[in-house]
């Protein structure tokens, strides 16, 4: 399925995805960020449009490059610059405590390896970081849990992966984060498909993950390396890579 998974996948992502009531909440979920700002799943740049003015700089992750392209007409347009870090959250080359939000869309569902990705994003979070998120996942109806069980291998198929039944909120806090605000409701459709779990969560100032001798935002030596949709700093719309 890797023809699947990496060339039609993200471009019917990217229309599914893309409707009214989807944007709605995209921009509800973004309109907190601000600073340095760490996206994973960045995909074909469906929440681009609604950065608010305070985002400085947003680091996108994600592993379909072909979401680039598709990225390519929203960041171009938009004023806040977009830098490539990579295509694994599960080894963020970045160092510690330099992001001062994580945002995740659709994305927790999807990840092998979620709870080591979550444990990335609290690494890289500054203290006091905030992780905004809207995922759907496992919903606390059994009836409707049932089917989800039963449908979650032939969504893992065709989905690329995609989990129905994912403890959205107990992943998070799971992973290091106290959740600030939740809220939980049905998509339209059908139920087993759209439980969505919606909210901001905040990684507390414990220290655990505090950086020695190292200031900013610089790219590691970990895996994916960094390629910039623009040039370094650059603040306004410009031409992007591939």
């Amino acid at each position: 399925m890797g023809f699947y998974r990496d060339q039609v996948l993200p471009r019917a992502t990217n229309v599914v995805l893309a409707n009214r009531e989807f944007a709605k909440i995209r921009k509800r979920v973004a309109s907190r960020l601000s600073g340095e700002v760490l996206e994973v799943g960045f995909g074909s740049g469906l929440n681009v449009p609604y950065y608010p003015p305070e985002v400085e700089r947003v680091l996108a992750v994600d592993p379909a490059t072909v979401g680039r392209r598709l990225a390519e007409k929203r960041v171009a347009e938009s004023p806040v610059p977009v830098e490539y870090l990579g295509l694994d959250a599960a080894a963020l080359p970045l160092s510690n405590d330099c992001v001062d939000h994580v945002l995740v869309t659709w994305t927790l569902c999807t990840i092998p390896d979620v709870v080591r990705a979550l444990a990335e994003m609290r690494r890289v979070l500054r203290p006091g970081g905030q992780l905004h998120f809207v995922e759907h996942g496992l919903s606390p109806d059994p009836k409707v849990a049932r089917w989800q069980d039963r449908l979650n291998p032939l969504q893992r198929s065709f989905a690329g992966g995609c989990n129905l039944n994912r403890p959205i909120d107990r992943l998070v806090e799971a992973a290091g984060f106290e959740m600030e605000n939740l809220r939980t409701y049905y998509d339209q459709g059908v139920r087993a498909l759209g439980y969505m779990y919606e909210g901001v969560a905040t990684k507390s100032e414990d220290g655990l993950h505090r950086a020695s001798g190292v200031a900013g935002c610089g790219a590691g030596e970990g895996p994916g390396g960094a390629a910039p949709a623009r040039d370094r700093g650059a603040r306004g719309p410009g031409t992007v890579g591939p």
